[in-house]
C-alpha cells in the first residue's frame, strides 16, 4: 500500500482512539509489564511516526505483544509476523506499513468488535467443478464511509477461476450486496503487498469501492463468488483439495484506508470421481516378517477420490496376495502381508472389474538389507504462507502420503508463538513410534544475501524454542542461537537451493544434510558446492509443498512446480531416535519422489559414511527402481567417474519398421553467478510434427502440474506439448511406424519466460527465445540425436533416442577406482525411464572426520 495512505490511515485511527478515550482494561491477555510497554507504544506512535531511530525498540514491543495475542486464539494480519526483522533498516514505507499494523493490532486490542462477524458458505465442493458460493460480513461497531469498501483478494497458490465483474453472463463473476438498500458498490482495483497480493510488493487486488451511502453497524455484506444470477456457470474450483481454501477478504473503512483483514474462512474442497489407485508398503522387509499395504483410491488429481469405492484385488509378481472389500473408505490398510522367499516383489492394485489399476513401491524382501524409511521435512500449511490447516497436514503425511516421518516445518517469518504450540502438540498427537514420527521444526527464512534458507529440526519437541530469522537474521546468529538453546546433538540443520543457503558456511555439528531437490526443481549443484567447500554432508530432498500435502506432492494445480521430493533415510528401526541418529550421520539419500531403493558402498562403507584411506577403491550398489532404469553414474569429486546407460536401444542397428523413442527437454539449474539463487524454470511450448513415419502414439513421462505442462494431439496429427524443467529432464515418448531414411521430428519451440519463486538477484528471469528444433533419424549416432539451445551460459538441450522399451528395474554395479587424495568423495545418480532421479549421500575415502 502507498506509503501516503498508510500514514493518512494511521493518523486516523489515533485520533479516532485518542478522542473517544478507548482504552484495554488491564486484566487481560497481557501481563501488567507488557501491558504498559504496550500502552506506551500506542502512544508513542499516535506522536510520531516510526522511523529509524524508533524502529527497534517498538518492532521489540510489537513482536511481544502480537505473540501474546496469538496465544488468545485470535486472528492476526497474515503478514504482520513479517514486519519485524533485524537485518536492515526498514523503507520509510516500511516503518510506515508497520506503523499500520501497531493500529491494526490496536483496534484488535482495544475494539475487536469494530471488525464484525464474517460467515461463508463453506461447501464442500468439488475439485475442478464449476461452483457458487457467498461470504457474508456482519459490519462491526466501525462504520464504512464512501471511499472504503472491501478488498476480495486471492491467494498466490490458489488455482482456482480469475475473478471477473464485466460479464454477468461470464464465469468467474464476482458481485456484491449489502441489506443497506441506500449502499451502491463500483468495482475497481486497489493495491496490496503480502500473501493476497503482490508476493514481492504490491499489486492491485478486485476493490469494491463504496460509491453512496455509508456501511453501518449490524449491515450485511455478502460477496458472491461464481455468480450464475446473469447466466454464467459459476467460479472454476482448485484442482487440489483442501480443509481450509483461502478466499480472503479486507475492509477498508474510508477512503484510502488501511485494509483490515478478516479471518479465512475453511471453504472446503474436496476430490473428484475414482481415477487411478496407489500403494505404500515398506521398502524392505524381513523374510515372513508382517507388514501394511495402504491403498488409497485417488482422482486425477491425487486427491483422495470420492466414494463409493470398489473391492481391490492384490497382486505381488503375478500372484494374488489379499482383496479388499468394496466400501466407503478411500484409504484402507491391507494388514499380516508376509513374503517368505528373499527377492524383489513388484505389488500391484486392480479394481475387481479391471478398469482401475495402479501399483506400490517394490519391496525389497532380504535378511541383512538396511530399512529405508521414507520422509519429507520440508512442507508447509496455511499457517505461513500456504494452504490447508496443520492437522490436514499430518494427516496427509501419515494416511495419504503414508510416510514414516515428517516435519512441518513452516517459515519463521510467518510463524507467532500460538501457531508454534500447535505444532509442538501435533508432534505428540499424530506421532506413533514404530509406525510414524513426526519432528518438530520450522524454517528459517531469509534472502540469499543473509544466509538462504534452512530447515530446523529437533530431536523432542519438549522445551523447544525456535531461533527465528527475526532476531536471528543471519546465519552465522542461526547457528549461534541454536548452540545457546539446545544440545546440537538434538538439532538438524538442512539448508535448500531455492532461496539457496549459503555454502561457504556450514556448522559440523548441526548441519549434516543438504536439500538437493524439491517442488522447485533440481539441484545437484548446490550439494556438490557444499562438498567442493570442504563440508561433510549428505543429500536429501523433500516436498516443500504448500498445500498441506507433504509426501506424496504431485503439484495438480499449485502454478508453482512439477514435483515434490521425497527423502529416504537409512535406519535400524523406526523410532524417533534411530531415524534422528541416521539424519545426523547422513545415512540417507534423494529422490524425486519415487520411492527408488538405493543402496552403494565404497570399501564396505556405507553412505554419509568416512572409510579409512585406501588407494584401492571399491564401489558397489544396486538399484531397485519403481521402472526401468535409464541411467546410472557414479560421480567422484563433483565428476562422472562412471556412467551406464540401460535405455538406448539398438545403437548403431538400423531403424525397424516400427520403433519407440524418448524425446527429452533438459535445462541446468545451476546460477549464472556464483552465490546467485538458481536459474528458473525453463518453459518448453510448441508443436511437434512428425515427417517420413507414421506417429502411432505419444505419451507423457513426468507431467505433474496441468498448469504448467500438457500434451494433446490435434486432427492433422501436429503434437501440441508444454512442459518445463529446472535441473531435470522431462520427456515425451513417442512411438513411430512405417518409418521411412528419411524420417524426422521438428520442433516449433514459443517463446516463453522463465519462472520460479527465490528468483535470482544478478541475472534475473529471462525470455527464452522461439527457436526451431529438426531431429532427422539419419543423424542418429550411439542411438541417439541431440540438439543445443544456448542462452547465456546454459546449454538447454532436446534430445531424441530409441529406446529400450523392456529394461532392467533391477541392476547390480560393481567398480574399481584408485587414488592418492585422502578425502576423495563417491556418489551415485540415478535416473529412471520415467525421468525421476534418485541420488545417494557420498562416501568419503580418508582425512579427519568433520562431526
Amino acid at each position: 500500500m502507498p506509503s501516503r495512505s498508510v500514514q493518512r490511515f494511521v493518523g486516523f485511527l489515533f485520533s479516532v482512539l485518542l478522542a473517544t478515550g478507548l482504552a484495554a482494561q488491564p486484566a487481560d491477555y497481557l501481563d501488567p509489564d507488557l501491558r504498559a510497554r504496550v500502552e506506551k507504544l500506542k502512544a508513542d506512535v499516535a506522536a510520531r511516526p516510526t522511523d529509524a531511530n524508533t524502529v527497534r525498540q517498538r518492532t521489540d514491543v510489537l513482536w511481544d505483544w502480537l505473540n501474546a495475542y496469538s496465544m488468545t486464539g485470535g486472528y492476526l494480519p497474515v503478514d504482520l509476523t513479517t514486519v519485524v526483522r533485524r537485518t536492515a533498516p526498514a523503507s520509510p514505507g516500511g516503518l510506515a506499513v508497520i506503523d499500520a499494523f501497531i493500529g491494526e493490532l490496536t483496534v484488535l486490542d482495544e475494539r475487536p468488535e469494530a471488525l464484525g462477524q464474517l460467515s461463508a458458505d463453506t461447501g464442500p465442493f468439488e475439485a475442478r467443478s464449476l461452483a457458487t458460493f457467498t461470504q457474508t460480513w456482519v459490519v462491526g461497531t466501525q462504520e464504512v464511509a464512501p471511499g472504503g469498501g472491501i478488498a476480495v483478494t486471492r491467494h498466490f497458490l490458489g488455482n482456482y477461476g480469475a475473478f471477473q465483474t464485466d460479464d454477468p453472463g461470464g464465469d468467474g463473476l464476482v458481485s456484491i450486496a449489502s441489506s443497506n438498500v441506500s449502499a451502491r458498490f463500483v468495482a475497481g482495483g486497489t493495491p496490496l503487498a503480502g500473501m493476497h497480493g503482490g508476493f514481492r510488493g504490491a499489486a492491485p487486488v478486485l476493490f469494491f469501492r463504496l460509491a453512496e451511502g455509508r456501511l453501518e453497524p449490524g449491515d450485511t455484506v455478502t460477496v458472491t463468488y461464481g455468480d450464475r444470477s446473469g447466466g454464467g456457470s459459476g467460479l472454476l474450483m482448485p484442482s487440489f483439495s483442501s480443509d481450509r481454501m483461502p478466499f480472503p477478504l479486507y475492509v477498508a473503512f474510508e477512503e484510502g484506508g488501511h485494509l483490515f483483514s478478516l479471518p479465512i474462512q475453511p471453504v472446503r474442497v474436496t476430490g473428484t470421481e475414482l481415477a487411478g489407485v496407489h500403494g505404500f508398503a515398506p521398502s524392505v522387509v524381513r523374510p515372513g516378517a508382517p507388514f501394511d499395504l495402504a491403498v488409497r483410491a485417488e482422482d486425477r488429481f491425487h486427491n483422495r477420490a470420492e466414494g463409493p469405492y470398489p473391492a481391490w484385488r492384490v497382486h505381488a509378481n503375478g500372484e494374488p496376495i489379499g482383496e479388499i472389500a468394496a466400501g466407503e473408505a478411500p484409504i484402507v490398510v491391507l494388514g499380516d502381508l508376509r513374503f517368505d522367499a528373499p527377492g524383489v516383489y513388484r505389488i500391484t492394485i486392480a479394481s475387481a472389474d479391471g478398469s482401475v489399476a495402479g501399483v506400490a513401491n517394490p519391496v525389497l524382501v532380504s535378511p541383512d538389507a538396511s530399512p529405508v524409511y521414507w520422509g519429507d521435512t520440508h512442507g508447509h500449511s496455511g499457517f505461513a504462507e500456504g494452504i490447508g490447516t496443520p492437522d490436514r497436514f499430518m494427516t496427509w503425511a501419515k494416511d495419504d502420503a503414508r510416510l514414516d516421518f515428517v516435519t512441518h516445518s513452516e517459515h519463521d517469518i510467518w510463524t507467532d508463538d500460538f501457531e508454534w504450540e500447535v505444532m509442538k502438540r501435533h508432534v505428540a498427537t499424530y506421532s506413533e513410534e514404530g509406525r510414524f514420527i513426526a519432528y518438530l521444526g520450522y524454517e528459517w527464512t531469509t534472502r540469499h544475501l543473509f544466509g538462504g534458507h534452512h530447515n530446523v529440526l529437533f530431536r523432542t519437541p519438549q522445551d523447544r524454542r525456535r531461533v527465528p530469522t527475526q532476531y536471528f537474521p543471519t546465519l552465522s546468529d542461526l547457528y549461534a542461537g541454536l548452540r545457546g538453546l539446545h544440545d546440537p546433538a538434538d538439532v538438524v540443520v538442512i539448508p535448500h537451493a531455492h532461496q539457496s543457503g549459503n555454502y561457504r558456511l556450514s556448522d559440523p555439528k548441526l548441519q549434516p544434510l543438504v536439500e538437493i531437490m524439491s517442488q522447485h526443481g533440481a539441484f545437484e549443484w548446490f550439494g556438490q558446492a557444499y562438498l567442493r567447500h570442504g563440508h561433510q554432508v549428505g543429500f536429501t530432498a523433500a516436498s516443500d509443498n504448500h498445500l498441506a500435502q507433504p509426501g506424496y506432492t504431485a503439484p495438480r494445480g499449485g502454478g508453482l512446480s512439477q514435483r515434490g521430493g521425497l527423502g529416504g533415510v537409512l535406519a535400524e528401526e523406526l523410532s524417533r531416535d534411530a531415524l534422528f541418529d541416521s539424519m545426523k550421520a547422513a545415512r540417507a539419500y534423494a529422490t524425486t519422489g519415487d520411492r527408488i531403493i538405493l543402496q552403494t558402498t565404497v570399501n564396505d562403507g556405507a553412505m554419509g559414511q568416512r572409510v579409512p584411506f585406501a588407494a584401492e577403491r571399491r564401489i558397489v550398489g544396486r538399484v531397485i527402481g519403481t521402472g526401468p532404469i535409464d541411467t546410472i553414474t557414479v560421480v567422484k569429486n563433483g565428476a562422472d567417474l562412471w556412467h551406464a546407460d540401460y535405455a538406448t536401444a539398438n545403437r548403431d542397428g538400423p531403424l525397424r519398421a516400427q520403433e519407440t523413442f524418448h524425446l527429452t527437454f533438459a535445462s541446468p539449474s545451476v546460477p549464472m553467478h556464483r552465490g546467485d539463487n538458481p536459474r528458473g524454470w525453463r518453459p518448453w511450448r510448441g508443436i511437434l510434427e512428425v515427417t517420413g513415419a507414421q506417429l502411432a502414439a505419444v505419451t507423457s513421462t513426468d507431467f505433474f502440474n496441468p498448469d504448467m505442462q500438457g500434451l494433446e494431439t490435434d486432427a492433422n496429427g501436429m503434437v501440441h506439448f508444454a512442459t518445463i524443467t529446472r535441473g531435470d529432464t522431462s520427456s515425451l515418448r513417442l512411438t513411430l511406424a512405417d518409418i521411412e531414411s528419411d524420417a524426422r521430428l521438428r520442433l516449433v519451440l514459443e517463446a516463453g519466460a522463465e519462472s520460479g519463486g527465490g528468483p535470482p538477484f544478478f541475472r534475473r528471469h529471462t525470455t527464452v527465445p522461439a527457436s526451431t528444433v529438426e531431429l532427422p533419424l539419419a543423424e542418429m549416432r550411439d542411438g541417439t540425436v541431440q540438439r543445443t539451445l544456448p542462452i547465456d551460459i546454459y546449454e538447454d538441450t532436446v534430445t531424441l533416442r530409441r529406446l529400450v522399451t523392456d529394461g532392467p528395474d533391477d541392476v547390480r554395479f560393481e567398480i574399481g577406482d584408485t587414488g592418492t587424495i585422502h578425502g576423495d568423495h563417491y556418489y551415485v545418480r540415478v535416473k529412471q525411464v520415467n525421468d525421476a532421479l534418485a541420488w545417494s549421500s557420498p562416501v568419503w575415502v580418508g582425512g579427519y572426520p568433520s562431526r
